[in-house]
C-alpha cells in the first residue's frame, strides 16, 4: 500500500483524490488545504489539515497548487529526504526545495470542477530523480490510470505548450464561434456534431492529412467574405492568423 499526501484543494487535487479514492494500491494519509471546507464532501473531515506542521509521514506527498505557488509550499515542508512531487505541466524539477526527494506527477488533461474524468484514460507523465522514487510514483500513477510515461522537465515543457493549442485555445474557438451563432440568433448545438468529428479524426488520421476549408482550398473570396462579415477586430485577426498559419502549412510566418 502506497500512502500519500495531497496538497491542495483545488480542480487537479480534488480530481485526484476522487481517482485515488478508488485505487485498491493507494491510501490518502491526508490532505492539505487552506480551506478545510472545500474538500469536506470528498473524505472524511479528520483527514484534511490547514497546517503544514501537522503533516502525517506519508510515502508521497503531492502538492497540486497554482504554478506559482509551488516553490513557497515545498519550501515549508516541515520534513526531509521524503518524496515530493508537483502535478504542474509547465515547471520543472527544479522548482521543488532540494531538501526533500523531487518528482513530478503530471495528469496530462483539462479538469473542470462540475465534470467527472475517466482517470484510467488520464496520461499520466512522470520524473523522479532517482529509479526507486519513480517506481513508486509508477505504481500510484498506474493504480488509477492505464495510460504512464516516463517523462522529463524539457519534454513536458513541450507537452505543456501543445496542450495549450489543442485544448486552451481550440476551446477560446469553440466561444467565439458560440458568440457569432448567438449574435445572429443560430443554435450552437448545430456545430456540435462537427466539433465532435473534427475531434475524432485525429485517431485515425494525421492532423495535417485532416485539415479541410476554405485556408486549405485557398478560397480567397470565402475568405474576404468571412472577414467582411465578422463584427469585432479580434476575430478578424485571429481568422487572418489562422489562415495565413493553414496556407503556410504550420511553417513559421
Amino acid at each position: 500500500m502506497i500512502r500519500i499526501t495531497i496538497i491542495g484543494s483545488g480542480n487537479v487535487a480534488q480530481h485526484l483524490i476522487k481517482a485515488f479514492a478508488k485505487s485498491e494500491l493507494v491510501e490518502i494519509v491526508q490532505v492539505h488545504s487552506r480551506k478545510k471546507e472545500k474538500l469536506a464532501t470528498l473524505l472524511e473531515f479528520d483527514k484534511i489539515t490547514d497546517t503544514f506542521e501537522d503533516l502525517k509521514e506519508a510515502d508521497m506527498y503531492i502538492i497540486a497548487v497554482s504554478d506559482n505557488s509551488i516553490s513557497d509550499v515545498s519550501q515549508q515542508l516541515p520534513f526531509q529526504n521524503r518524496i515530493v512531487v508537483h502535478t504542474s505541466g509547465a515547471a520543472s524539477l527544479e522548482v521543488l526545495d532540494s531538501k526533500n526527494r523531487k518528482g513530478v506527477f503530471y495528469p496530462l488533461q483539462t479538469f473542470s470542477k462540475d465534470k467527472d474524468v475517466d482517470f484510467s484514460k488520464v496520461p499520466m507523465c512522470l520524473e523522479a530523480e532517482n529509479t526507486f522514487d519513480f517506481r513508486v510514483l509508477e505504481m500510484a500513477a498506474k493504480s488509477i490510470s492505464n495510460v504512464v510515461f516516463a517523462i522529463n522537465s524539457d519534454q513536458r515543457k513541450a507537452l505543456h505548450v501543445s496542450a495549450v493549442f489543442v485544448n486552451n485555445f481550440t476551446n477560446h474557438l469553440y466561444q467565439i464561434g458560440q458568440e457569432i451563432c448567438e449574435e445572429h440568433q443560430v443554435p450552437f448545438e448545430i456545430l456540435k456534431p462537427l466539433i465532435q468529428e473534427t475531434a475524432e479524426k485525429v485517431n485515425t488520421l494525421d492532423p495535417a492529412a485532416a485539415q479541410t476549408g476554405p485556408a486549405k482550398r485557398n478560397d480567397s473570396l470565402t475568405i474576404a467574405a468571412h472577414l467582411d462579415y465578422l463584427n469585432t477586430e479580434n476575430q478578424k485577426n485571429i481568422y487572418k492568423i489562422l489562415t495565413q498559419s493553414i496556407q503556410n502549412n504550420g511553417k513559421k510566418l
